[in-house]
């Protein structure tokens, strides 16, 4: 363990944690918004969406091996790595089982992405094709059987009340729904 972290209650680890998860948000968005400028929007979200997939497998990785997550881990295994996940310690989530625990669905209600960019009066970051990388990316790292689609992200919001939506299910199990 790193010097002087083991000094710290488990009240400090907790919010370390949380300020480690922002400003990692907030070191893909400076990085992101430094290519934006330079580069444009299209060259911008080439390189993000190369980012993510190459990152998005050993987050996987990490966090099945810290939760002691078996081979096949369905569904189950996936909404207890989600809520680990950096960009889920960052934001402000729900996971919601639907389709009689067949599917799930995790939403972001609260994007410090998203917010950072309006507050400084940004367009919104066109993220849904990074997302469909990330999360689909991040469940199939998890279990090669997860199958994820995109309910509603930007530019394609179809559900006002969150940032985005992602659902899931076993592709075995036959889940999926018509959207």
């Amino acid at each position: 363990m790193a010097q002087g972290l083991e000094e710290l209650s488990r009240e400090q680890l907790v919010k370390l944690l949380e300020i480690t998860a922002k400003d990692l948000i907030a070191l893909d968005g400076t990085w992101f918004q430094s290519l934006e400028r330079a580069q444009g929007m299209d060259e911008a979200m080439e390189h993000d969406r190369g980012a993510w997939r190459r990152f998005v497998p050993s987050e996987a990785r990490r966090l099945k091996q810290l939760l002691e997550l078996p081979d096949g881990c369905g569904l189950a295994g996936l909404a207890k790595a989600l809520p680990f996940r950096c960009t889920s310690l960052a934001n402000e989530w729900e996971l919601i089982w639907d389709d009689d625990g067949r599917a799930l669905t995790f939403r972001i209600t609260n994007c410090r992405v998203q917010n950072a960019r309006s507050r400084k009066g940004m367009e919104f970051h066109p993220c849904k094709s990074v997302g469909e990388l990330e999360y689909a990316g991040f469940a199939t790292a998890l279990d090669d059987r997860i199958q994820c689609e995109c309910l509603s992200c930007f530019p394609d919001i179809t559900d006002s009340t969150c940032n985005c939506a992602w659902r899931f299910w076993l592709a075995d199990e036959g889940a999926r729904r018509t959207v």
